[in-house]
């Protein structure tokens, strides 16, 4: 097991995933930041949503999901697929998702919450800011950092840019689940610029893994400061119900 130093005895945020909460100690610690990152089609998205998805519905918490790879009315098709109804909580002001990609895009957008200016980094972090504040949201999740970041033209640039979001969010008051791309996990490169994990509390590493000829994925918490946690790999999957993780099951 892999007892951290810094002890907490806050209040935990529930994930919404099942079996997962088993593994950190109830849940993560409330108004941290923590970094979801796996290789392409490891399902970050649909960890992140799920996070948002049941704050809503099983907790009763609002949430912001801001969703800077694909537009929002994709997200909710995508998400139909799991019985998620994201504009039914979406009505209720339970959830709001920011569409980060149709102004990129040059696409004209219905949404209520649309991000006009994603070059400047400032002012994406107000129009975050100001999101929050307008349904009093608990949770914010943000697929994804390199989406952010990709415009920037060295590491120090992104490092400060990571830094100055993890102060607004821990300002927000908020537990925040960002997603990144790991590149290389098996080398040791959990991330895609190397910088994100140190902002973060947490470290949830989603990936697939070859068994028996076929893709298995699993699932390894790598750090959740104040929090016991294993440091073994956990088999989950994607089911018609979203993520479920598998704490008492296969290692692999």
């Amino acid at each position: 097991m892999g007892i951290m130093s810094e002890p907490f005895s806050g209040k935990r945020i529930k994930s919404g995933i099942p079996g997962f909460d088993d593994l950190i100690e109830g849940g993560f610690p409330d108004q941290s930041t923590i970094l979801i990152t796996g290789s392409t089609g490891t399902g970050k998205t649909t960890f992140v949503a799920q996070y948002i998805y049941k704050g809503a519905e099983e907790y009763g918490e609002p949430g912001v999901l801001v969703s800077l790879e694909e537009r929002a009315k994709d997200i909710r098709r995508e998400m139909e697929q799991f019985g998620w109804d994201l504009e039914k909580y979406e009505k209720q002001g339970l959830i709001a998702i920011v569409d980060g990609v149709s102004s990129i895009s040059g696409i004209p957008s219905e949404e209520k919450f649309v991000l006009e200016d994603t070059l400047n980094v400032d002012n994406f972090l107000r129009y975050i800011y100001r999101v929050v504040k307008s349904i009093n949201a608990k949770r914010l999740a943000i697929d994804s950092i390199p989406s952010i970041a990709f415009r920037l033209q060295n590491e120090g640039e992104i490092r400060k840019v990571l830094l100055k979001l993890n102060t607004i969010l821990l300002e927000m008051g908020v537990t925040s689940l960002l997603t990144t791309e790991a590149p290389d996990p098996k080398g040791g490169k959990i991330s895609k610029y190397g910088i994100e994990e140190y902002i973060s509390r947490g470290v949830v590493l989603l990936d697939l893994q070859e068994k028996n000829i076929e893709l298995k994925r699993y699932l390894l918490v790598r750090k959740m400061r104040g929090t016991k946690h294993s440091m073994r790999k956990y088999p989950f999957e994607i089911t018609s119900r979203g993520v479920v993780v598998y704490p008492s099951g296969e290692i692999y």
